[in-house]
């Protein structure tokens, strides 16, 4: 003790380390308090979907159906959504396309829910292509959304529907691809250079990844007749180019499939169907 404090203060300065000592105390019960309230909080992890398989992106030909579906673990609910709007009357795990068309093209997402707890999914691109004849006759109308009993027979229908539609594909095209612009600015390298949004139409690989060259002749256009965007193509193999509103890929060519991206130097386009024709192409 040191020997320099009065012997009258030595009381007072007990009775402050007890008060001092008490309030930490209640603190640190308080600061666990608040802990466990936290982790007995109703909204903790395991209430949330868990959701186990995306909705993956799809190019289908004109007049084909589109299916998309969603998995999920401890979910009791479904929305689907078109481009950020709600589909009303969409509430399955499973959505269905029937005759896709260009006003179907977009980007669909589901919210998977669990009562009040909801998880969006990805948003999954629908694009859709025709032959230019057929475009130019008039062929793309609307498709219809309807629920179907089981995904396995409109997985079994769209199969069937595509295979007449790909049948029906003139041979090295022109083929007409509508795809959905994305917002988002950037820059890369000097081709092509800085951009307010772009476009890209692939395919899955379950799809054959991209468009199969045919024909001596393989050009990529913007099918709009904007004169200020770029195309860049990208191969199976890692070979590409890019150029300003049409791209021509060497013949022969390295790789066995091909996808396209537009790129918008300027203001990206209000819609959400944007078309590349493709001449000397495949589906």
């Amino acid at each position: 003790m040191n020997r320099n404090i009065p012997q009258n203060k030595i009381p007072h300065i007990i009775a402050l380390a007890a008060i001092t000592g008490l309030l930490t105390f209640a603190g640190n019960i308080a600061y666990a308090q608040t802990a466990d309230s936290l982790l007995a909080d109703p909204a903790e992890q395991s209430a949330f979907p868990q959701i186990t398989a995306q909705p993956v992106d799809q190019t289908v030909p004109m007049g084909a159906n589109v299916v998309l579906s969603v998995q999920a673990i401890n979910a009791d609910g479904y929305q689907w959504l078109c481009n950020g709007v709600l589909l009303d009357g969409q509430t399955s795990s499973v959505l269905i396309i029937q005759s896709a068309g260009i006003n179907d093209v977009g980007l669909y997402s589901c919210e998977v829910s669990n009562g009040d707890q909801a998880v969006p999914t990805r948003a999954a691109s629908v694009s859709v292509e025709t032959t230019a004849s057929a475009a130019k006759a008039g062929t793309t109308t609307a498709g219809t959304l309807t629920a179907q009993a089981t995904a396995a027979g409109a997985l079994a229908a769209s199969a069937t529907t595509s295979s007449m539609m790909a049948a029906s594909m003139l041979a090295g095209g022109p083929i007409i691809v509508y795809g959905t612009p994305y917002l988002g600015g950037g820059s890369k390298g000097s081709c092509p250079g800085r951009y307010t949004g772009y476009v890209a139409y692939t395919k899955t690989v379950s799809q054959g990844w991209g468009w199969s060259p045919s024909g001596t002749v393989h050009t990529a256009a913007d099918g709009s007749g904007r004169t200020d965007t770029k195309i860049e193509y990208i191969g199976a193999y890692g070979d590409g180019g890019c150029a300003q509103t049409t791209v021509t890929i060497p013949n022969p060519t390295l790789s066995p499939v091909y996808r396209f991206t537009i790129y918008f130097t300027n203001n990206v386009p209000a819609t959400n169907a944007y078309p590349i024709t493709l001449i000397g192409f495949n589906q």
